[in-house]
């Protein structure tokens, strides 16, 4: 049990969730929480929900797979999406996007005229870049996410921070479009925790994998400008790509900003 694990103290300073995001929509804006149920095997609620297919993507919703993020609306190949502020309203089904140029678009996003709907509205504001007919879509129990594996992802403000310094410029940590910020650790220590199992707030999650960063983290995420080459400046300042890491949940609880996040010994 959770309880009755053994802890492994990590630096001077107690390690604390600073900030909690969910992304209900693949690629468009976060949404902060003060807390969330993590369930065993899942994402947090919500988080990428759902899609913008492009229109050659293989995606059938009555068989949702896996598909690297190319397939989808992402800031990676799709800069434009961070200047959209989107927001979701679980509770009535409801989603608004809002965007530079465009009328605002709030849609019943559960229904299939309101997918439409959202999906002519991306498809108008991307332009030349939406590939075919686009679809906005969801499958039961399917995330879009960017690793195979379902989990949450971490990232380590001290990490951001070291990399600020590191290249003579100040960083959103919004760039790495995490779930979990939090803070409390030496940088680039969570690397170590690949393997290993830690307690975040009332769940028990495990580290499979450190988050290599693509081209998405060059989008200044207010204005939608690639302006940093994060991926290029990480393997010359550190001799690597990776910030963050993604873990998976292993024993659902409720997490919060402020609670502990304390690393398990090996084994």
């Amino acid at each position: 049990m959770v309880a009755d694990a053994r802890r492994f103290q990590e630096g001077m300073a107690a390690m604390r969730i600073e900030r909690i995001y969910r992304f209900p929509v693949k690629g468009l804006s976060p949404e902060s929480l003060a807390e969330a149920v993590l369930e065993p095997g899942g994402t947090l609620p919500q988080d990428r929900r759902f899609a913008l297919a492009q229109g050659d993507a293989p995606f059938d919703p009555a068989a949702p797979r896996f598909l690297p993020k190319q397939n989808f609306g992402c800031l990676m190949a799709n800069a434009r999406l961070a200047r959209v502020r989107s927001a979701f309203d679980p509770v009535r089904g409801v989603l608004r996007l809002a965007a530079p140029g465009q009328d605002p678009l709030e849609t019943e996003i559960g229904t299939p005229a309101g997918k439409a709907a959202a999906a002519a509205w991306l498809t108008r504001f991307l332009g030349p870049e939406a590939r075919g007919e686009p679809r906005f879509v969801e499958a039961a129990g399917h995330a879009f996410t960017d690793q195979a594996r379902k989990g949450v992802s971490l990232v380590n403000l001290a990490s951001v921070a070291a990399l600020e310094h590191a290249i003579g410029t100040p960083l959103d940590p919004m760039r790495f479009r995490a779930n979990i910020y939090f803070d409390g650790l030496p940088a680039w220590a969570e690397f170590d925790w690949v393997g290993r199992d830690i307690l975040a707030g009332g769940a028990r999650l495990s580290v499979f994998k450190r988050t290599v960063r693509c081209p998405a983290t060059e989008v200044d995420p207010l204005t939608g400008e690639r302006d940093i080459p994060l991926p290029a400046r990480l393997r010359e300042q550190f001799g690597h790509a990776d910030l963050g890491v993604h873990a998976s949940v292993t024993e659902g609880g409720r997490i919060a900003v402020g609670d502990a996040i304390e690393a398990l010994l090996p084994g």
